[in-house]
């Protein structure tokens, strides 16, 4: 099979593996074909049918063209994406993948993130690790706090698809705008594990802005390593 080097990742035991694009209806944030739904500007994101790790260097990648798989640059500098929908209380199921060392995360709400990296084979895992609920950010002290790491690092080895399945819950507000309950990431599963349950956020992670409200954009990263995602879906809940 003739490579096309590329913006990607992914790899199981060195093969090249196609995705699974999702289906219309089923609360799918990718179509698998093109960049629909998710808002300008795209940067270099685009379309493959199957990557995998560069044999000759793990920290880059190969794809072939077609349908199936949504990439950020080979380089990993291109933009964050953010979906053109806004969300509130909702399960969210991601399927991304990371070249060696790769760093990306997922931000609920465009403002809370589940950080994305290769920590596998980590004996003890932080606030930066795969799956932890990312640190917020004092400007004043250039100190983080209030991130949480995961319980337990259930992170699969770079280039390997890997899942969360997210059950959160958007902060609530009055008629006057006041805050009356802070956002929650209820339930983090990580690769079939719960990593995290009822962690309340009392305001957003570093690089998440300052400003909250009941909706949001998912936004991923793309611009701190070759990232990978596929089958990404959001099921609205009802607010309580």
């Amino acid at each position: 099979m003739k490579f096309q080097t590329l913006s990607a990742i992914v790899l199981l035991s060195g093969t090249l593996l196609a995705a699974e694009p999702g289906a219309p209806g089923n609360g799918s944030l990718f179509n698998g074909r093109d960049l629909s739904g998710w808002q300008a500007p795209t940067g270099t994101w685009s379309v493959v049918s199957a990557v995998a790790l560069d044999p000759a260097n793990p920290k880059g990648f190969a794809s072939t063209p077609g349908e199936g798989v949504l990439v950020n640059t080979l380089s990993g500098k291109g933009v964050d994406f953010k979906t053109e929908a806004e969300f509130g209380d909702s399960q969210i199921h991601v399927e991304f993948c990371v070249a060696k060392d790769s760093n990306s995360g997922v931000y609920v709400q465009g403002r809370y993130e589940v950080q994305i990296l290769d920590s596998h084979g980590k004996a003890s895992v932080g606030v930066h690790d795969c799956a932890a609920i990312y640190e917020r950010w004092k400007d004043a002290e250039k100190k983080g706090y209030e991130g949480t790491a995961p319980s337990v690092n259930a992170s699969k080895a770079p280039g390997e698809w890997q899942s969360f399945d997210i059950t959160f819950t958007a902060p609530k507000f009055d008629s006057t705008g006041k805050k009356t309950a802070n956002a929650k990431f209820v339930k983090v599963v990580h690769n079939g594990t719960v990593v995290h349950e009822n962690i309340e956020l009392t305001g957003p992670t570093r690089g998440g802005g300052d400003v909250e409200k009941a909706t949001g954009h998912i936004r991923l990263q793309g611009d701190h390593g070759p990232v990978a995602f596929r089958n990404l879906t959001v099921k609205p809940l009802p607010s309580k």
